[in-house]
């Protein structure tokens, strides 16, 4: 691609292949799209490469909202085709960069008070739409507008978004561990790190092992925590939750005639957890993750995304724990997010057990057979 001549040309529409999900539930299809070129304040950007969310997985069940047709994907790294004009920006034509779906403006109350990375003047956004509300993306054959999923599309060899959403990056990162740092594993270290503030030498529990699970598992054992418990039904899970710092290992298979939390509590002198770290989205694990807390003082992080209306049982709040939602871990994109990518750079962290299938985006559909399988743990999308 000539990036120097598309610096003095004027962008135009693009015609790429896309994953499209046409109604709720229905497959996810290939197919031809056309790509408007960005507007003012927004970017074109050419996926490099792309991954697979959980939440891309609930887009399909209409989460967060039921809006089709629709190109799921938040997760992914690209380079920056085209600038919309009159854009007052520091990105250049050819830069790499992470979409993301959350922006930080360092203005607004939030930014300023630094007790929450949800930024008031760059929120997430559910209604699948830019900030003029229009998509930039449309059907090729039928001329159908689509929604984006956030502010991003990444299952899209080109995409639009708001430059405020966007973070340039050394090229230097693996584009592979780049997209796995745009939401799932930085969701999970960040939640320890920025949101739960874990304490040296604190006990700490971590219900799933995916990638957001080991996230958190990664950023409880570099605050410190002596004992990281970790709960999955996989035990392929149990080898990986080792080598991301996890010292202990539940299967909940291997004790059908006991609770979770009484598992964590048989391994914590009967007192359960510091802090606990509900990683799935399954609406009776958020109850076993409180309960697994310990009374007068245990704090529970929400991660999962899942059912909207999930009960709690108010007697367990009522003993003196604290119950926590987030939005990527807490981490602030512009920054936080960069001293995760160094610590990566550096070798600090360590992603290269996450990738563990990869497909092209015109085989997209192979993906959710793969995500059945025991051993996947993240399938990274090529171009």
């Amino acid at each position: 691609m000539d990036f120097v001549n598309m610096k003095h040309s004027v962008p135009e529409v693009i015609t790429c292949k896309a994953a499209v999900i046409h109604e709720l539930g229905g497959p996810v299809i290939v197919e031809e799209i056309t790509v408007d070129p960005p507007k003012a304040s927004e970017a074109r950007i050419k996926m490099l490469c792309s991954s697979i969310c959980h939440t891309d997985i609930l887009c399909r069940k209409g989460f967060p909202l039921p809006l089709f047709p629709r190109i799921p994907g938040h997760e992914g790294v690209g380079m920056v085709e085209s600038i919309g004009e009159d854009t007052e920006t520091a990105l250049k034509i050819g830069d790499v960069v992470i979409p993301l779906y959350l922006g930080e403006c360092g203005q607004c109350s939030n930014c300023k008070n630094g007790k929450t990375n949800l930024c008031h003047i760059y929120p997430v956004g559910f209604n699948g739409l830019m900030n003029d509300g229009t998509s930039r993306m449309s059907i090729a054959a039928t001329g159908e507008r689509i929604y984006h999923h956030v502010s991003c599309s990444t299952w899209s060899e080109y995409m639009v978004i708001d430059v405020n959403y966007v973070l340039k990056i050394d090229p230097k990162m693996s584009l592979p561990h780049a997209s796995l740092l745009s939401c799932g594993f930085t969701t999970g270290f960040g939640a320890p790190w920025k949101e739960a503030q874990v304490f040296k030498g604190s006990s700490v529990v971590v219900f799933g092992l995916g990638v957001v699970g080991l996230g958190a598992i990664k950023g409880a054992q570099m605050q410190g925590a002596s004992k990281i418990i970790g709960v999955d039904i996989n035990e392929n899970k149990a080898a990986k939750g080792k080598v991301f710092g996890m010292t202990d290992f539940i299967n909940p298979k291997d004790h059908p005639n006991k609770s979770v939390s009484d598992l964590v509590k048989d391994i914590t002198d009967g007192l359960g957890v510091d802090y606990s770290f509900e990683c799935t989205g399954v609406p009776s694990l958020l109850n076993e993750a409180l309960e697994a807390s310990k009374i007068g003082g245990g704090t529970t992080i929400s991660i999962g995304a899942g059912e909207i209306n999930v009960t709690v049982n108010s007697l367990t709040l009522l003993q003196g724990r604290t119950l926590k939602g987030t939005m990527f871990g807490g981490v602030r994109t512009q920054s936080d997010l960069p001293i995760i990518i160094q610590k990566c750079m550096d070798k600090e962290i360590e992603l290269g057990e996450l990738v563990t299938h990869e497909v092209h985006l015109e085989n997209i559909q192979a993906a959710f057979e793969i995500l059945k399988k025991p051993d996947c743990v993240k399938i990274l999308i090529n171009f």
